[in-house]
């Protein structure tokens, strides 16, 4: 499973207006919990892991009251995300941006550049000022909310009992709580069938950890997988100059997105000389000699391949962290590949445990990590917090970006639903023509007859900005807007976001533009 995919599932959930209703009486109704309960005696809650699920959980719980502490084993707070995952990838695919930009993207502007360099010593310095930076702050929010934090590594000894290991050794401290969860995260996956050993320190066969950190521009890298870690982590070192070439296993690239959105991406990434080898599994991934050699075999049969390259990257998804949690000593389920299993109030099948984020089932996703946080501080406060998994966002930052949020038009066909289809090019939009920046498009599928006909369904978009522009898709889709109430909203002009007005119209009516 990719990052990026999806696994759908039936939730209740509470209609628009009910929730905007329901949101207000909660608030109203808000309970005053105990604060401030002497060390040594029962918190409220013990979040074990302290990423983008784990940190926002326990601050949602100290402002709602709660006596609330954190473990988290890295010693660094913000997870997989803030410390080598989302935040330092995106320090890094802007800076690269902005280096490809000055060297060859600034001519239909008038502007040229002679002698451009890239100083890579100054850029990761960047990016480790920048992860330093964030990790400290939520140290302070910490403090702000009454979160008590421990640097080690949480094991659950029985229910309501937690065993935090320190990071510098020695005895082991029980905190004894009402409520545990769990929410351990995910760590990169292997190659299936395939003998791939990562060695960051060597930096020839990495994962996503070690191509972060490179110490110097590879001439030539292998990217296994063609999902979002591959690509994002493909293109910031294609920008500064590496032949890339990305090997994958199926006939698409980006499992889970729309099939003519990831099309017309691979299009793009092409053209811009990122190199494809479709089809093809992966055998062995070896460091003979500090090079790195990748033997692969043509899925629909033939002979056996070789190639080489200064670095090869295993970017295959990810699976959930549960290495040392302790669930076989209270009997908390697992399922595949480690997953804890939940039903839709994230419990576990052991009273007083919950899990959340990348350790239980659903998109691996930041930010969907943090809406199940916040909600199960929220359920255990008494509210009525709740995620609603259709209108969960996904984004790849290469340039242009892709967005997309709710169905695809496969998952459409293969459920069975009768809907419409509207796009809309950034090539007949005019704020991307003046900028030189038109490369992508918006798709919408709305509702086709019955009840709710013309209701928003699936929004996908490729631009430069499509991580920011899919925000106004999700929003429609929390509160069942229909492709026309859309289409019928002012858009500032010239904006983007014009795209997204017309793309609207494109599904009910006709746009003006195209």
């Amino acid at each position: 499973r990719d990052e990026y995919v999806v696994e759908h599932r039936t939730v209740l959930r509470p209609s628009p207006h009910s929730a905007m209703l329901g949101r207000s009486l909660a608030r109203a109704v808000r309970p005053r919990l105990s604060r401030g309960l002497a060390t040594g005696e029962t918190y409220d809650m013990v979040v074990i892991g302290g990423g983008p699920g784990g940190y926002p959980t326990a601050i949602k719980a100290g402002q709602l009251g709660m006596k609330v502490a954190c473990i988290e084993m890295r010693g660094r707070l913000g997870g997989t995300c803030l410390n080598v995952g989302c935040i330092p990838s995106k320090a890094l695919l802007h800076s690269s941006h902005l280096y490809e930009e000055a060297a060859k993207g600034w001519g239909p502007h008038g502007i040229s550049a002679d002698n451009v360099k890239m100083d890579l010593d100054k850029l990761m310095k960047h990016k480790a000022k920048t992860v330093t930076g964030l990790t400290g702050g939520i140290e302070g929010l910490f403090k702000k909310y009454k979160v008590d934090y421990f640097k080690g590594k949480g094991e659950i000894t029985a229910p309501g009992s937690v065993a935090m290991h320190p990071m510098e050794g020695g005895p082991a401290q029980t905190l004894s709580t009402k409520n545990i969860v769990i929410a351990t995260g995910s760590v990169p996956a292997g190659v299936p069938g395939a003998t791939v050993t990562v060695d960051n320190d060597a930096k020839v066969i990495v994962d996503s950890t070690g191509c972060l950190d490179l110490e110097k521009i590879p001439e030539k890298l292998i990217v296994i997988g063609a999902g979002v870690i591959g690509l994002e982590m493909g293109s910031v070192w294609r920008r500064l100059g590496t032949e890339v070439t990305v090997v994958e296993y199926l006939d698409r690239i980006t499992p889970g997105i729309d099939d003519e959105i990831a099309k017309k991406f691979k299009q793009i990434l092409e053209k811009q000389g990122m190199k494809f080898k479709m089809g093809y599994a992966v055998k062995s991934a070896t460091n003979e000699g500090g090079k790195g050699k990748l033997v692969m075999d043509p899925v629909g049969g033939g002979a056996t391949e070789t190639l080489e390259a200064d670095v090869i990257l295993s970017a295959t998804g990810r699976v959930p962290y549960t290495e040392g949690l302790g669930a076989e000593n209270v009997g908390v389920k697992l399922g595949a590949r480690g997953m804890v299993e939940i039903d839709d109030h994230f419990a576990t099948n052991v009273p007083g445990i919950y899990a959340i984020g990348d350790a239980v089932r659903g998109a691996m996703l930041a930010h969907k990590a943090e809406e199940e946080g916040i909600a199960i501080a929220e359920q255990l406060a008494g509210l009525g917090g709740h995620v609603n998994y259709d209108a969960i966002p996904g984004v790849i930052y290469t340039h242009p970006e892709v967005a997309s949020v709710g169905k695809t038009e496969e998952q459409l066909k293969g459920e069975g639903v009768a809907y419409k289809v509207g796009t809309f090019p950034f090539m007949a939009n005019s704020r991307a023509r003046a900028m030189a920046d038109a490369d992508g498009l918006v798709k919408f599928l709305i509702q086709d007859g019955g009840a709710h006909d013309g209701m928003v369904l699936g929004i996908h978009i490729i631009a430069s900005n499509a991580g920011e522009m899919i925000a106004e898709g999700v929003l429609a889709m929390e509160y069942g807007a229909s492709a026309e109430d859309i289409g019928r909203t002012c858009h500032a002009h010239p904006t983007m976001s014009e795209a997204f007005k017309e793309a609207a119209m494109s599904a009910y009516g006709k746009p003006i533009h195209f």
